[in-house]
């Protein structure tokens, strides 16, 4: 077989692996990156739920106020709570129970 025959390498076939301190250098620049985009990321979540956050601080004092009053009444009259429990499960296995209904119909 003559040299001209031989299969030809693909391009780059001769180049070492890069060598660890340089994958080490490669990962840290991507770990770097990753860093920043957390950073601009978190600013932007921030920007966008301030208003969210404004809206609730408005809104705690009362939600607090009468989250506190129904666990007071709650706490005196418990067999209230196990009968309301039943009625919201009942109700929500009925809620389930129609739209499977409804999935079935159509």
């Amino acid at each position: 077989m003559s040299p001209t025959n031989a299969p030809a390498k693909p391009p780059g076939a001769d180049t070492k692996p890069p060598s660890r301190a340089e994958r080490k250098a490669r990962l840290l620049a991507e770990l770097e990156q990753q860093r920043v985009d957390i950073l601009v990321d978190s600013d932007q979540l921030l920007r966008a739920a301030s208003p969210l956050d404004s809206n609730w601080q408005r809104f705690k004092i009362p939600a607090y106020v009468v989250g506190g009053i129904v666990a007071l009444r709650l706490a005196r009259h418990p067999r209230g709570v196990l009968a309301g429990g039943r009625k919201v499960l009942a109700g929500y296995m009925l809620l389930r129970k129609l739209k499977l209904l409804a999935k079935a119909t159509t």
